[in-house]
């Protein structure tokens, strides 16, 4: 028993389309036995050369990272304080 991985038809992986397959039976269309590595954020199949690649932009895997966290106010505090003290280091 071995698991086929469903594309749409623009070769897009899609998620959770895994199926059952027995060794010996065809392989349905907009399937493959290659499994998607790990790590991609939008895996493309390549038929020609059965393999998986990563086929989302770089702008849209940086909107999927989480924002910056925001300081914290003991960080906030410890900025406004060691501008002050560099105000009074300058006389003024």
């Amino acid at each position: 028993m071995k698991w086929l991985y469903q594309y749409d038809e623009n070769f897009i992986y899609v998620d959770a389309g895994e199926i059952e397959w027995e060794e010996g039976m065809d392989i349905p269309e907009g399937y493959t036995d290659v499994r998607p590595p790990d790590g991609l954020f939008k895996a493309k199949f390549d038929p020609e050369n059965q393999v998986w690649k990563e086929s989302a932009s770089e702008e849209y895997i940086e909107s999927l990272q989480p924002p910056p966290p925001e300081p914290s106010e003991t960080e906030i505090l410890a900025e406004k304080v060691a501008n002050l003290y560099y105000l009074v280091a300058m006389g003024g």
